[in-house]
C-alpha cells in the first residue's frame, strides 16, 4: 500500500486539465485515484475515458465509478427511455466525442447506443465494473458520498454511493473515516458562487471546484495524515455554473 496518494476530482471531458494535472503525478511514490465523472458536458470525454483506463491498466490506478458513467451506461441499455435525461446531463458532448460532431442530430437515440456499443466493446465493459468507493488507512474516497444513517457505511445503495447529496452533507459523521469525495461543486457545499476551494467538514472533503462550468479540478495528495498538497488547475473559460438533474 502506497504512503502518498494522489486524487483527481471531476474532470467532465476537460482533457487538458485533466493532462495539466497528470503532470503533478509521480506513479513511483503516488497512488492514483480518479474520483469520476471524467465524462458528459466537456468536448473532449473520449479523450478521458481512454486515458482513464490506460492509467488503470498501465499505472494500477483507482478510478471509481460516477454518476456520469452511470448514466452513460444506462442510456446505452436503454437508449428511447434514457436518451432525454442523459442530454440534459451533459450526454450530448459525450456522444458527439465518441462519435462524431453532428450526431445527435443525425441518429436516433437507439442508433447512437448500437454505434458507440460497436466501437467501443472494450470501454464499455471496462465502466461497467469500475468499483464504488476505495479504502485507504482511515481514508473512504467515493464519487457522491455515503448513507451516514446506516449502521454499517457499506451497506449504502449504489444510487447513493453515485448521486446522494444534502444528507450525506449535512448529516453527521460517526464512521471513524475521513470521507472524500466529487460530485457536489464547492459553489454548492459553501454557498458561494465565486468559491472553487476544497470543502472540509466532519471529517468530509469535497474536491469537486466545478471544473467543466469553468471553476478547477483538484488534485490533492494525501498521506495517512491528511493533505499533503492541494494542485488547482484552472479552466479557461467563463465561470457558468450549472447544476445537474437526476
Amino acid at each position: 500500500m502506497s504512503d502518498l496518494l494522489y486524487v483527481i476530482g471531476d474532470i467532465h471531458g476537460e482533457y487538458e486539465m485533466f493532462q495539466t494535472l497528470l503532470k503533478d503525478y509521480d506513479e513511483t511514490y503516488q497512488q492514483l485515484v480518479l474520483i469520476g465523472d471524467l465524462l458528459d458536458r466537456g468536448a473532449r470525454s473520449k479523450e478521458c475515458l481512454l486515458l482513464g483506463k490506460q492509467l488503470v491498466e498501465e499505472k494500477r490506478a483507482i478510478y471509481l465509478k460516477g454518476n456520469h458513467e452511470d448514466i452513460f451506461l444506462r442510456f446505452l441499455d436503454d437508449p428511447e427511455e434514457r436518451y432525454p435525461n442523459y442530454i440534459l446531463n451533459g450526454g450530448g458532448e459525450t456522444i458527439e466525442s465518441l462519435l462524431h460532431t453532428g450526431a445527435v442530430a443525425e441518429y436516433s437515440p437507439t442508433e447512437i447506443s448500437m454505434l458507440i456499443k460497436s466501437r467501443y466493446k472494450e470501454l464499455i465493459s471496462f465502466l461497467r465494473e469500475l468499483p464504488l468507493y476505495y479504502e485507504w488507512y482511515d481514508y473512504l474516497f467515493v464519487h457522491a458520498g455515503i448513507n451516514l444513517e446506516k449502521d454499517n457505511w457499506q451497506d449504502t445503495s449504489e444510487r447513493e454511493f453515485l448521486w446522494i447529496r444534502k444528507e450525506f452533507h449535512e448529516g453527521k459523521n460517526h464512521t471513524n473515516k475521513t470521507i472524500v469525495f466529487g460530485h457536489t461543486p464547492a459553489m454548492y457545499l459553501f454557498n458561494d458562487t465565486t468559491t472553487t476551494k476544497l470543502w472540509e467538514m466532519d471529517r468530509k472533503i469535497g474536491i469537486d471546484g466545478g471544473g467543466v462550468y469553468g471553476g478547477s479540478i483538484h488534485g490533492v495528495v494525501f498521506n495517512p495524515q491528511g493533505i499533503v498538497q492541494d494542485i488547482e488547475v484552472f479552466n479557461e473559460h467563463e465561470w457558468e455554473p450549472k447544476f445537474e438533474t437526476h
